[in-house]
Parts: C-alpha cells; structure tokens; sequence
C-alpha cells in the first residue's frame, strides 16, 4: 500500500502563542476517510510481512470501539485480502462492530479472560490451527514492524518543514496507546529530536516496557512519556471535554477524547508549567481514532 500525504500545518491556539510556542500539527485524520490516522502506517510492514510468509490474509485483536480493527477490516475490503477479528468482551453492537461486520470481517469475541489471555504462550497456536492461511498481528498493530512503519511519518513531515518556513524543529508530541507509534518516531529519529509521548493509559498497562522493547534501553534520553490518562483508558471528565470543545473551536482541528485530546490537554499543562521553553518549535501529531466519537456520540445522544 501506497502511503498517503499528511497535511502540516499551524496549530493556532491562544495558549501557545502566549507561551511563545511554536507547534505545528500532522493531520494523520485527514489521509484516508477510512483507513485513518496512524493505523495505516502501522499496518504496511505487518502486511508486507504477511506476503512474504505466503498467507492469505490476516488475523488480529481489539475491542469494540477498535480503530485499529477498524482501519485492518477497512484495508482488506478495499485491497482484496481477507481478515478476522478477535474481540474483547462479549457481543456488543457499537458503530465500530457493525463497519466491521460491513467490510467482511469475521469476528470472534473472547470474553474479558480470553483476550487477558492474548500476551500468554500458546494464545496463537488454535487460531493458527483454524485460520492457517492468515497472519497475525498484535494487538493495535503493535510491535517492530509497527514502528517500522510509523517511522515514514517523519520523513512526512520533513518534507513540509519549508512550508512553515522552518528549517527545524526541537520535538514532537503525541497520544500514547502501546507506544508503537512513538517507538517509530524515536528510531526514525535516532536521538537528533526528543519524542514526548502522552499516554493515553496508566502507566502499568506498560507502555514504557513495549517502548523499550522496540527501541532498546539505549535510546531512552531519546523519548520522554508522560501520563495523560485521567485516571484510565477511556476516563472522560468535565475538564478534558471542555477543552478539547474550546481548542476545537479556536483551531478549527476535530479531537476525540481517548487519545489526541487528552494529548493536547496534556501539552498545555506542560507549557503552563514552563515545562516547554519559549521559542520551541514541535510538532504534534494527529493520530485520528475520530470515527470511535460515533459510539459516544450514540450513548450521550448526540
């Protein structure tokens, strides 16, 4: 698969300015209508990995607002390959699941046990057995090749540095799930700028342990992850809600609260506390995951 351009462009926000702060966003939510965001580069070396092991198709997991799941079944209805899905829980109908069911993707629901299940050995070996013509992929897309892929997203904006008029920059900054995304920007980087990750789960759903993994202890001055989880994974508060409305109307930029709008929420704190030095340039990436704003839109009414 081709990858798709990134638009760069300003992030005009009050608060940066104020701060002296120069941040420019990488509009990953603008690439594809459906394959969005980060997921479509996580996905090209699991699926060039796929094809050179000879398979069929592909196999993966997630949950039921899964936008990883989602960009996966998205991809092999457009490009011809068959997928299927292991997911969390028990049968739920969200927005999510019904695409999936639309774009051909079988699926399989674990349970809460089972998919606990899916980091222990052995997890693979019956789905291997039922689907031996599949490949599977970890979880979000996780992994070396995950951040393999990712590390294109650099060299995307690279090439739009002069646009701004820049001729560098100091950093980046970005939402946090496994840190997949992260350990691509902080390879493609080789230490040359720092990598803030803002994490969108506690720290014990070990993100740092997955970074590490990939990018070796070696190149942790190169990274720095921060918590900006709220209390959990899909924590949603008044505070959060009221910000992300306010910078979305300031910016012009559609947030969801899971992932980048906890991000920028967590960049702003970061500034108030001077924590950003004045004159710095970053550039914060826009990892998508819009389409899950349908499931909460369902449940407040909206």
């Amino acid at each position: 698969m081709m990858l798709p351009q990134a638009p760069l462009q300003p992030l005009n926000l009050h608060w940066l300015a104020a701060a002296g702060i120069d941040v420019a966003i990488l509009r990953l939510d603008l690439i594809d209508p459906v394959i969005s965001g980060n997921k479509w580069f996580k996905l090209t070396h699991h699926l060039a990995a796929a094809k050179n092991a000879g398979a069929q198709g592909v196999i993966s997991l997630g949950g039921a607002h899964s936008n990883h799941l989602h960009a996966l079944a998205a991809a092999g209805k457009r490009f011809g390959f068959p997928t299927v899905g292991l997911l969390r829980g028990h049968p739920v109908q969200t927005p999510t699941v019904l695409d999936l069911e639309a774009f051909g993707m079988p699926l399989h629901w674990l349970g809460y046990a089972g998919y606990r299940a899916r980091h222990e050995p052995g997890f693979w070996q019956p789905w291997r057995e039922r689907y031996p013509q599949l490949y599977p992929i970890p979880e979000g897309g996780g992994g070396l090749d995950g951040a393999l892929g990712c590390a294109d997203i650099v060299s995307q904006a690279h090439a739009q540095l002069a646009d701004l008029g820049w001729d560098d920059f100091d950093g980046w900054w970005l939402a946090c799930g496994t840190g997949t995304t992260l350990a691509g920007l902080v390879l493609a980087e080789a230490r040359q700028r720092k990598v803030y990750g803002a994490m969108a789960v506690p720290g014990d759903h070990g993100v740092a342990e997955n970074v590490t993994d990939i990018v070796g202890p070696d190149a942790s001055a190169g990274y720095e992850l921060l918590d900006a989880s709220r209390g959990g994974f899909a924590k949603i508060d008044a505070q959060l809600l009221d910000f992300i409305a306010m910078a979305e109307n300031e910016s012009g930029v559609p947030l969801e609260p899971l992932y980048t709008g906890k991000a920028l929420l967590a960049l702003r704190q970061a500034v108030e506390a001077g924590r950003i030095s004045q004159g710095s340039r970053l550039i914060f990436v826009h990892t998508g995951g819009l389409q899950g704003l349908r499931s909460r839109c369902a449940m407040a009414g909206c």
